[in-house]
C-alpha cells in the first residue's frame, strides 16, 4: 500500500486523545530514543509510563534495545513526552507508520521534536562513543513519510527542508555540550533502509556523498516533524565504525554496548538541552 489507509487522519486524533486521558499533561517537546538509549526517560519525575500496544494504531517495534513504551513526566519546568523506542522500514512498516507517533505527539501538543539514534561511523575522525550532532542528512531510504495523498491538515503538500534540523536548536546543542563537557561532533547523517548493516563499497558511495554517519531511521520522523511545523534537532550516538573503516565485523550487541557507555554523557546532553529549548 502505497497511501495512508482511509481513516488515518481519525487514527491520529484518536492515539491523540487517549494520551491525553493518561495523564502526564501536555508535552513541551517530544523524544525518540534509539537504540541503547532508552534510559533517559527514567530520569523524569511524576512519570506516566505507558506501553505502545495500550495506545490505540501506535505500531510496535520489534528491535532490541527498544522498550516499546511511551514515557510522559518533567524534568525541571518542562513536560517531556519520550519514546522508548521506534520503529523502523525495515521492520516491515509503511513510511505513514513509522511517522505516526510523531504526528500523534504533535496533535497532543508537542510543537518540538528531538531525535536520537545509534549509528555508525563514516568520518575517520570520530570515534566510536562520540556524540554528532546532526546538521543534515540524506534519505536514501526509497521512500518518505509524506509519500501518497498529501493530508492538508498536517502540513502541505511541497515543504522546505533547508533547515530540517533547526539552526537555533542546534545552536543551542552546542551550547549545551559545551557546557556539560561534552565534546559534541556535528555531521551528515544517511539514512538506508536495513537491516543488513552497509558494505564496505556503500560505505564508500556515503562518504563520497558527505556523510559523516550512517543509520536506518531519524529521517522519515524528521521528515514528518518538518512537513507538521516542528522544529526538530537530533543526536546520533556513533556506537561503531561503519563497514571498511575498521577491518572487523558489525555486531548489534556492539551498539548496545556503546549506547550503555555513554548514558551519563548522553542523558546530561540531553537534560541540559531539553532545558534549554524548553526554558
Amino acid at each position: 500500500m502505497t497511501r495512508p489507509p482511509a481513516g488515518y487522519r481519525d487514527h491520529v486524533e484518536e492515539a491523540a486523545r487517549a494520551l491525553n486521558g493518561r495523564g502526564g499533561g501536555t508535552p513541551d517537546i517530544a523524544l525518540v530514543l534509539g537504540s541503547g538509549l532508552g534510559a533517559f526517560a527514567d530520569t523524569l519525575q511524576g512519570a506516566v509510563r505507558i506501553p505502545y500496544e495500550e495506545i490505540p494504531h501506535w505500531p510496535l517495534s520489534t528491535v532490541e534495545g527498544h522498550s516499546g513504551r511511551l514515557v510522559i513526566g518533567a524534568q525541571g519546568d518542562a513536560t517531556v513526552a519520550v519514546m522508548q523506542g521506534r520503529v523502523h522500514l525495515y521492520e516491515g512498516y509503511a513510511p505513514w507508520e513509522v511517522v505516526f507517533p510523531v504526528r500523534a505527539l504533535w496533535r497532543l501538543g508537542c510543537r518540538s521534536l528531538l531525535v536520537t539514534n545509534a549509528a555508525g561511523a563514516i568520518n575517520p575522525a570520530f570515534e566510536v562513543g562520540d556524540l554528532m550532532l546532526i546538521s543534515d542528512h540524506l534519505n536514501l531510504q526509497g521512500t518518505s513519510a509524506c509519500i501518497g495523498p498529501n493530508l492538508d491538515e498536517l502540513g502541505p503538500r511541497f515543504f522546505d527542508m533547508s533547515d530540517a534540523y533547526d539552526r537555533e536548536y542546534r545552536a543551542l546543542a552546542r551550547a549545551a555540550a559545551q557546557r556539560r563537557g561534552i565534546e559534541l561532533r556535528e555531521g551528515v547523517y544517511a539514512a538506508m533502509l536495513g537491516p543488513a548493516y552497509e558494505t564496505p563499497a556503500e560505505i564508500r558511495m556515503l562518504a563520497a556523498l558527505g556523510a559523516d554517519a550512517v543509520g536506518m531511521s531519524t529521517v522519515p520522523e524528521v521528515t514528518a516533524a518538518n512537513h507538521l511545523g516542528m522544529r526538530a534537532v537530533g543526536i546520533s550516538c556513533l556506537s561503531n565504525m561503519a563497514a571498511g573503516v575498521l577491518d572487523e565485523p558489525l555486531d548489534h550487541h556492539e551498539v548496545m554496548q556503546t549506547g550503555e557507555r555513554v548514558r551519563e554523557a548522553f542523558a546530561g546532553l540531553v537534560q541540559e538541552l531539553v532545558a534549554a529549548i524548553t526554558g
